[in-house]
């Protein structure tokens, strides 16, 4: 692991050190174990470990076993983790994240609570910080009402296991989804009751393409509930996951308001369309990050909240290469 990456004098001044990982689903075309050992050498804090076939397969046989000896490889390098739940098709190989905890076949709801349920378990034994999940979008045909009911009734099963494990389930509101912006979230938690161990999963990106406020007063807004933070650059209206710098997110002010909330689970980098380059892209994005974090130090204080310009309207199909979903 690289000691400058770590070094006092790069942290930014007075501000709580924020600690950086890198998404597996971005490193898709390396083994685990070579994923794990590249994230270490390069100086990160942690991994994102999203559960599928080519890595940390949830559905195959012995995942207990194979579960053990990547948390002890974990240990090993010093890294911590947060488990993701965003295989596009660990489910199903015809369906792109599918099924989801929206469908109209209550079995195939159930197969989601399930991978979820399992994801729990997982990052128990891994001692991860965060179990992060999505909603699903919406299917043809159902209506607004019926979703919410179905997505309360599915989680609320992973809830009683996350609050028995300890981990907290960190949902992620999705461009495209029933879910979509922290609004959304909030709509959750109040229909089921304020649960504990509902978390939010912010991406820095999603709020730059969708939400009102900026990606840097969507982090203050959200600081209570925040159990994960994926981050990458991003466009206004476009749902196109960027490499830093490709667009149009200031970092040092959203980096700064993360270390003033006192956060201290994982920022990963969320790059899933890059794994064709995904360790030039692992290499090059934390002395970004680590740089950007520095300048948050000489940044002047935060303004009053500001409006970004008008987004594609809840609901509305984003322009987008990716779909409503990764």
């Amino acid at each position: 692991m690289s000691p400058e990456a770590n070094a006092p004098g790069n942290r930014a001044g007075a501000l709580p050190a924020l600690r950086f990982g890198y998404g597996t689903n971005g490193l898709a075309d390396l083994r685990l174990d070579d994923a794990l050992a590249l994230l270490a050498d390069l100086g990160y804090d942690g991994v994102g470990l999203t559960l599928d076939h080519m890595h940390l397969d949830p559905l195959a046989p012995g995942l207990a076993a194979r579960t053990r000896r990547i948390a002890h490889r974990l240990d090993t390098l010093g890294l911590g983790v947060t488990v993701e739940t965003g295989a596009r098709y660990v489910l199903d190989p015809r369906r792109k994240h599918g099924p989801s905890l929206l469908d109209p076949d209550p079995e195939d709801r159930a197969r989601r609570a399930d991978l979820l349920l399992r994801a729990v378990r997982i990052a128990a034994d891994l001692g991860a910080h965060a179990v992060h999940c999505f909603s699903g979008t919406v299917p043809q045909g159902t209506g607004t009402d019926t979703a919410w009911k179905r997505l309360t009734e599915a989680l609320t099963p992973v809830l009683d296991a996350a609050a028995s494990a300890g981990v907290p389930l960190a949902v992620e509101p999705e461009p495209g989804h029933l879910l979509a912006t922290t609004a959304d979230f909030h709509h959750l938690r109040g229909a089921l009751g304020d649960p504990e161990a509902l978390g939010l999963t912010l991406d820095i990106g999603h709020c730059q393409c969708l939400e009102p406020l900026s990606p840097a007063d969507c982090v203050r807004a959200a600081a209570p509930w925040l159990r994960h933070v994926q981050i990458e650059d991003m466009r206004r209206g476009v749902h196109e996951h960027l490499p830093f710098g490709d667009g149009e997110i200031d970092f040092p002010p959203v980096l700064a308001a993360l270390a003033a909330t006192g956060y201290q689970g994982l920022t990963v980098v969320e790059l899933p369309r890059h794994s064709h380059a995904g360790p030039h892209f692992a290499a090059h994005s934390l002395p970004f990050l680590r740089h950007a974090e520095r300048a948050a130090a000489t940044a002047a204080p935060a303004p009053a909240p500001a409006l970004q310009q008008t987004a594609p309207p809840h609901g509305a199909p984003l322009t987008t290469p990716e779909g409503s979903s990764r």
